[in-house]
């Protein structure tokens, strides 16, 4: 996650929506980085399509099997759509996007059923629920620390990479 943050870092610096993105294969290797460049002209230029791209070609190959892509917030449906075309197996955010969010905010396309790929989720928050619907419990932080990026309240690498650390060893 500190990669990703570098990289959104860097995507504000040069006036982009601060949004970072990296693709880690099984043994925790980064295949794969990204930050947004739409700003730039570039309409695709979302931080995981960058990601995913490079990862393929590090890779050299489309099927991101047994990867893991984490980004700085939640994946709006285009990035959702690519990450199970491209066979990720899990989906790392740490912030939610209640505007644009498609990983469990306004929808859940990375888990859809009816696909024939489907993503592990950890977000920052918790989804509730039985089916793909967009509730979600907020009042539980006992599990994960809330991130928000937005009305200036920062995100605590230091936190977050522990907390991920913590679910990614529990996860193996």
């Amino acid at each position: 996650m500190e990669e990703a943050f570098a990289l959104a870092e860097e995507a504000g610096a040069d006036g982009e929506i601060p949004i970072g993105a990296v693709v880690v294969d099984r043994d925790g290797n980064i295949i794969g980085r990204g930050r947004n460049r739409r700003e730039s002209g570039d309409p695709l230029g979302h931080a995981e399509i960058y990601a995913i791209r490079e990862a393929a070609n590090a890779i050299g190959g489309w099927r991101l099997d047994g990867t893991t892509m984490v980004v700085t917030l939640e994946p709006c449906a285009m990035c959702a759509g690519a990450l199970v075309n491209a066979r990720v197996e899990r989906l790392i955010f740490a912030a939610s996007d209640p505007k644009a969010g498609f990983c469990g905010s306004l929808g859940n396309l990375v888990q859809d059923p009816r696909l024939n790929h489907r993503l592990e989720v950890i977000g920052a928050t918790k989804r509730t629920g039985g089916n793909n619907s967009s509730s979600h419990d907020r009042s539980d932080t006992g599990n994960h620390p809330q991130f928000f990026f937005r009305r200036g309240v920062g995100v605590d690498p230091a936190e977050l990479n522990a907390f991920l650390r913590l679910r990614l060893f529990s996860l193996s």
